[in-house]
């Protein structure tokens, strides 16, 4: 894309370009990019307005406060965010000692392989569970 643009950009490279078009093409891309200007400062406006109407309701809150004698730094205190609490990891609710290490799991999450192995060779999760 930046190569179409840079064509578009240098008037050399943009008359080499559309040599070879026809005067009603030309026409025809010359209302395209019309519209298109038009629509941008169209939007240009309508983001303008929205901005005026913006800093003007600023304002009017502002006044509204100053007259009730309130400042910024007032509602900064009322709308501090609370701190979220982290939640305590899950206990372990299995165990299993393999080579002298215990390997524990919640019971939440994918199977530990030890655990896999017991199960597949005949022992059932609830002689791993922690009492």
């Amino acid at each position: 894309m930046s190569e179409f643009l840079e064509i578009l950009t240098h008037a050399r490279r943009f008359k080499a370009a559309i040599k070879d078009l026809s005067v009603e093409e030309l026409r025809d891309i010359l209302n395209k990019l019309e519209k298109i200007v038009a629509e941008r400062e169209e939007e240009a406006a309508e983001e303008a307005q929205a901005q005026k109407e913006r800093l003007a309701k600023i304002e009017e809150i502002r006044q509204q406060m100053e007259s009730v004698g309130l400042s910024v730094e007032d509602l900064g205190a009322v709308v501090a965010p609370k701190p979220t609490k982290k939640r305590a990891p899950r206990p372990p609710k299995y165990k299993i000692e393999v080579n002298g290490e215990t390997i524990t799991w919640t019971g939440q999450g994918r199977m530990p392989t030890v655990f896999k192995n017991a199960v597949e060779n005949g022992s059932s999760m609830d002689d791993f569970l922690i009492e």
